[in-house]
């Protein structure tokens, strides 16, 4: 195995922070989207669509956060990775940059499943507007 220099944790760093860019937009799209919900509730309450929405919500908040941990932890864990090269503890560092790549596969798995939810919310709207011009 070819020794880990620093500038293979290190090239992470724009990968990792681009996508945790793309997941701060999420969130702040999805906070958007829940402001957004809440006034057309108060103004005209549709109890099944609302909670349908509601629950899809809830749904990809929760994945958003949860990946962008995992892409922080990521980052962490690179940051640990390169520390280690420089203080010669190659052994452990290996270890720990397999583990931050294990953290941003993961974060990129959720992402994927949030992205599957996501489509599900967009056929809700969709069904939506359908019931509405039958």
């Amino acid at each position: 195995m070819e020794e880990l220099t620093l500038t293979t944790p290190a090239l992470l760093f724009s990968a990792v922070s681009l996508i945790l860019l793309a997941y701060t937009n999420r969130f702040l799209s999805y906070a958007q989207l829940v402001r957004l919900l809440r006034d057309r509730h108060m103004e005209h309450p549709t109890e099944e669509i609302t909670m349908a929405q509601i629950k899809n919500l809830r749904q990809r908040l929760i994945l958003t956060r949860t990946m962008q941990q995992l892409g922080i932890g990521s980052l962490f864990l690179c940051v640990i990775s390169m520390f280690l090269i420089y203080i010669n503890l190659q052994l452990l560092s290996v270890y720990v940059f397999g583990l931050a790549l294990l953290l941003l596969i993961a974060s990129l798995g959720v992402s994927l499943r949030e992205i599957q939810i996501s489509i599900r919310a967009l056929d809700i709207y969709l069904s939506t507007m359908e019931k509405e011009k039958k």
